[in-house]
């Protein structure tokens, strides 16, 4: 089937380009009666939109949600959620001069080769400006965990370029992440993440880096035995997201060089269930895991990383072909991010939430 739908009972399936009409998202599985107003949503869709600082893409677009089913006097009503945000600041004709060519680093290339035909307006559906529905649906499952477990979803920038942050995951706070423009709770590695961002800018060059997602008051026993872990469908939701190239669970690729002594988290018996558990009284003294095994929570907090390539499209000239093989050089123009990094946060908050969400109401099917 066709990539457009994510989950198996919390479905959300996404449609619209980047310079279309509007980009909306369809939620299937929604249990009723949980209240939701588009303002709700309109606070997560304003941290990931456009022109929200110097560092960002210039586009000027509101991103005003609508929600136009699935919600009656203000509660979900358990039929499919419709939710629509209009394009307002398209311009089309910024990318008329890329009609012929395939931009190095982007999708033109495949998209041709699968379809036959492209969207060449600002890539279509493999722009980032897909990924508005995917937070908009994301708003909706955080919302519900909030409420039901108190579940706590934090993502930050963790490194752009070569500089890193120097923090203590357990210990990070949304209020940390939200006081700069580049979305890193160090403050000294924040204010020299944007310099470098302002200094790449200036260059006509682009930069990735690394955020880290830490997912907090988490039920015990969310995910499926093999193929559906926990760890594994964060990881297809993390790298389903455009510039994505990598993705570390817990402990990651530092366990290769670790002793099983020294990974294995022991066990601590404990009288009474810190504040979200179910199920079981164990809690670990530490968490190598990364908040589970056998890829089911264990209670612990969730902890990933996930690595974001330098945005493809830059001002610096570049060698491409165009359609028909011949040789031209192209230097970019348009508004587009420098580091797409700042704007991704909520992006990979939405579809940790998502992930979680499906997870749990596979859970309760199955625990009646």
């Amino acid at each position: 089937m066709p990539g457009n739908t994510f989950g198996q009972l919390f479905q959300v399936t996404t449609a619209g380009e980047s310079h279309g009409g509007a980009l909306t998202a369809i939620i299937d599985g929604c249990p009723p009666g949980l209240e939701l107003m588009a303002k709700d949503i309109q606070v997560e869709l304003d941290r990931r939109r456009p022109g929200q600082s110097d560092i960002t893409s210039q586009r000027q677009e509101e991103d005003k949600i609508e929600i136009m089913s699935g919600v009656m006097e203000g509660k979900t009503t358990g039929t499919p959620i419709l939710l629509i945000a209009r394009n307002k600041d398209a311009r089309a004709e910024d990318y008329d001069h890329l009609k012929n060519l395939y931009r190095p680093g982007h999708a033109d290339a495949t998209y041709q080769a699968k379809y036959g035909i492209r969207e060449w307006r600002g890539g279509g559906r493999a722009s980032a400006r897909e990924t508005l529905a995917r937070v908009a649906a994301g708003v909706v499952a955080q919302k519900y965990l909030r409420e039901k477990f108190g579940v706590e979803i934090i993502s930050y920038v963790e490194q752009i370029g070569d500089i890193k942050a120097d923090l203590d995951y357990r210990k990070v706070t949304k209020k940390e992440v939200e006081s700069n423009t580049v979305r890193c709770p160090d403050k000294q590695a924040a204010k020299e993440m944007v310099k470098l961002i302002k200094e790449v800018q200036a260059e006509g060059d682009s930069l990735g880096g690394i955020i880290r997602g830490v997912l907090r008051k988490i039920p015990t026993g969310l995910g499926e035995p093999v193929f559906d872990k926990l760890p594994a469908d964060l990881a297809k939701a993390m790298m389903s997201i455009g510039a994505t190239k990598g993705f570390e669970f817990g402990s990651g690729f530092a366990a290769a060089e670790m002793r099983g002594s020294k990974h294995n988290d022991v066990f601590c018996a404990s009288d009474t269930l810190p504040a979200g558990r179910q199920g079981c009284k164990i809690k670990t003294c530490t968490n190598h895991a990364g908040g589970t095994l056998g890829g089911i929570s264990t209670g612990e907090d969730i902890h990933f990383r996930v690595a974001f390539k330098p945005v493809a499209t830059i001002s610096k000239e570049q060698e491409t072909v165009d359609k028909e093989g011949k040789k031209v050089k192209l230097a970019a123009t348009g508004r587009h991010d420098p580091c797409v990094l700042p704007r991704a946060v909520p992006i990979v908050d939405g579809m940790a939430a998502l992930v979680l969400m499906d997870h749990y109401l596979r859970h309760k099917a199955q625990n009646l």
